[in-house]
């Protein structure tokens, strides 16, 4: 039961890093953004973002070497779920600032979170401890 556990919350460690960091990456952006109210090209926009995971994985690195999850089977389901998860986390906070009138950019969406969080897990895969 304790492994349970310890697996759970390697888990959650990795999700909440990510999640957190597309969080504070959003709120970024939001106050970048208001100057520049012109759309970006979709494309341009995807690699932007996906540039961004990176570097958000490699920084991560820099505080957090040691991946929280220990196991290398666990490590690749996380490499697999936690985008997932961490996407549809934008989804309900871009759901969030749409009832609040607020203006949404692009990482509220699915696709572009999920890119970002990908980046981000692959980056700290590779080079995670």
């Amino acid at each position: 039961m304790d492994i349970l556990f310890e697996v759970l919350f390697q888990f959650l460690g990795e999700l909440l890093l990510q999640i957190v960091l597309e969080i504070l990456f959003e709120l970024g952006l939001q106050s970048i953004a208001a100057p520049f109210r012109r759309k970006p090209n979709p494309l341009l926009a995807a690699i932007g973002y996906a540039l961004f995971g990176v570097i958000a994985g490699a920084l991560s690195l820099a505080v957090f070497p040691t991946l929280f999850i220990v196991s290398h089977s666990g490590r690749l389901a996380s490499l697999a779920l936690t985008p997932f998860l961490a996407g549809s986390a934008m989804v309900a906070i871009g759901a969030w600032r749409r009832s609040r009138n607020q203006e949404l950019i692009r990482l509220d969406r699915f696709a572009y979170g999920y890119l970002f969080a990908a980046a981000m897990a692959l980056m700290r895969f590779n080079f995670g401890h």
